[in-house]
């Protein structure tokens, strides 16, 4: 690894605890504050993956998983007013949904990488940040998936009720996906500002040495 990866893995590491812990605090009736800050994990990988490549970009998102993968394991042991912070499924669907969807984001971006200088973080952003919160949600909550846990009650998330609070009816689940994904989709499009500056920032740095 090289020493100008650090300050990448850093961040990862930092956002994925920020977010581990911010998860636990609800924004409104379907978001938490940890939907604000875990769509810059996607900032951090274009970042790397533009800056040094898709290699580097991958040790990135695997440190990320492994520091997922301890906040679950500390999460498993906190008890909350319902039992564990931290369940088995909502443990397989982090690190499931992480893991596919950072990997992802990393080859739709090197795919991409000659266009033009936005194209690769927007649409490797918007197709991982989606498949991101379509696979956390249904692993988590969906009650065809039970089996994977069936001890852990989650009826609550199947409760019907209209699409956040306005749409067609469905599992209360659903509501707090599409809530999740609207936010990343907005948060994609607001981190291209800090992706071309810090690019930037990088190449006149790296022309003046």
């Amino acid at each position: 690894m090289d020493r100008s990866h650090i300050p990448g893995i850093l961040a990862m590491a930092i956002i994925v605890v920020a977010s581990n812990i911010l998860v636990q605090f609800l924004f409104g009736n379907w978001l938490t504050w940890g939907a604000f800050t875990y769509p810059l994990a996607f900032l951090v990988t274009d970042l790397m993956n533009r800056l040094y490549g898709p290699g580097p970009a991958r040790q990135v998102v695997f440190a990320g998983f492994v520091v997922g993968v301890f906040c679950s394991l500390v999460g498993t042991q906190i008890m909350g007013e319902f039992g564990p912070l931290v369940t088995f499924r909502i443990a397989m669907a982090s690190g499931i949904a992480f893991l596919t969807a950072q990997l992802l984001d990393v080859a739709i971006f090197d795919r991409m990488r000659e266009g033009t200088w936005w194209r690769a973080p927007l649409a490797s952003t918007l197709i991982g940040a989606t498949v991101d919160t379509a696979l956390f949600f249904s692993i988590a909550f969906s009650a065809s998936l039970t089996f994977l846990e069936p001890e852990n009650d989650v009826s609550w998330a199947g409760e019907i009720l209209p699409m956040l609070g306005l749409g067609p009816e469905v599992p209360l689940w659903v509501s707090l996906a599409v809530a999740d994904w609207m936010v990343k989709i907005a948060l994609a499009l607001i981190a291209l500002v800090p992706f071309r500056l810090i690019v930037l920032r990088f190449r006149g740095n790296a022309a003046v040495s």
